[in-house]
């Protein structure tokens, strides 16, 4: 009886096995004590999920749309920064935008008192920076003042003294005049004459004394008044002004350090003076000449050529920098050619465009018109 339901269960389950679907029957795997054997259950067909292959789809359109979009921006800033096609007789070069630095040093060894400014701030040309500590030249103005004061007085004195001798002169020469004249009618004598003749001597010398010393006192007076106006001038040294418009680049000094003579407390970027060292082989440098006409054109504004013109020429040529590129590399050795802004494109400006990176173009042929591309606007 065992047998029979033992064949009868194997034929069905053959039965069933040869009805199952194509697609993998999905079985559950049920925990049961060991040593018990389980006769696996088939489950029914199950339902294949779609979810895994939607989101491999949105996968992959999100990669695409990504590598769209950066062929898309690679184009555009190549197009925007792309070298224009130059004609013969232009050369180019990349570099930085600089402005000159101009170091605000001390005259005078000191202590920084006052800092009126910070990095980054516009200044403009008298506007002052710092204030040195003048405690000890405000003592010695007022010194100075009062030895002024003191000969102005001994002035007044020796004036006084003058007036005086120049009265006993005046006696002394009408004494003498009336002296002379009984002379002549013989109601004096030689003795007497004599003796208003020396009278008169001894004033005239003693006048002479007197302005003598009034100069004396005068120029004194003066010496001391120029001393007076020196110390006013190291005093007013010691407010450090800016010597041009400009931007302030570094602040080297702190408040309260004491700083030798040419201690430096800032540097500053002088924003009428800005230009663009390039670096150009020995065929393009043999044909060009400080004057010359020049365009920049900045990464940062790639539609907006700038005018310039050619200030220097190194005579040297010099092993190429890092950071500048060549045309070919077989230029090793470059020569610095330095194009400088024209001054009225900095008009209005109020902060130094340093370090801004760019291309250089000089024009040596001037018959050659400059391309579409590089015509800067008026």
């Amino acid at each position: 009886m065992s047998q029979l339901n033992t064949a009868s269960a194997a034929e069905r389950y053959a039965v069933f096995m040869d009805a199952r679907p194509s697609e993998p029957i999905a079985t559950k795997t049920q925990s049961h004590p060991p040593g018990i054997e389980v006769e696996p259950v088939a489950n029914l067909p199950a339902v294949i999920e779609t979810t895994d292959r939607r989101n491999y789809l949105h996968r992959l359109w999100m990669l695409s749309l990504a590598a769209m979009t950066v062929v898309a921006l690679g184009t555009a800033y190549w197009w925007a920064h792309r070298t224009p096609v130059l004609p013969a007789g232009i050369a180019y070069g990349n570099g930085r935008l600089e402005a000159d630095p101009i170091d605000i040093a001390t005259k005078f060894a000191g202590r920084v008192a006052v800092l009126l400014v910070d990095e980054g701030e516009t200044v403009r040309a008298g506007q002052p920076l710092a204030v040195m500590d003048t405690r000890d030249l405000q003592q010695s103005l007022e010194k100075a003042q009062a030895e002024v004061e003191l000969q102005q007085k001994a002035i007044a004195e020796a004036d006084a003294l003058l007036e005086q001798v120049r009265t006993q002169v005046r006696l002394a020469e009408q004494q003498m005049d009336r002296t002379s004249a009984l002379l002549k009618n013989g109601w004096t004598t030689q003795e007497i004459f004599d003796q208003r003749s020396q009278q008169l001597n001894t004033a005239r010398a003693a006048e002479r004394a007197a302005g003598a010393r009034v100069k004396q006192i005068q120029n004194a007076l003066q010496a001391a008044q120029h001393n007076v106006e020196l110390i006013k001038l190291n005093i007013a040294d010691n407010t450090l002004a800016a010597p041009r418009d400009g931007q302030i680049q570094y602040r080297i000094a702190n408040l309260g350090e004491v700083l030798p003579v040419g201690g430096k407390v800032f540097t500053l970027l002088d924003i009428r003076y800005v230009y663009m060292d390039i670096y150009l082989p020995t065929i393009s440098v043999g044909r060009i000449t400080a004057g010359d006409d020049a365009r920049i054109v900045l990464d940062a504004y790639p539609a907006n050529p700038l005018r310039a013109k050619v200030t220097f020429i190194s005579p040297r040529a010099q092993f190429t920098p890092k950071m500048v590129e060549t045309q070919t590399e077989r230029d090793k050795l470059m020569f610095r050619v330095r194009v400088r802004l024209d001054a009225d494109q900095l008009q209005g400006t109020t902060r130094a465009p340093s370090g801004l990176p760019g291309v250089g173009y000089v024009r040596f042929d001037h018959d050659v018109q400059w391309p579409a591309a590089l015509l800067a606007a008026p």
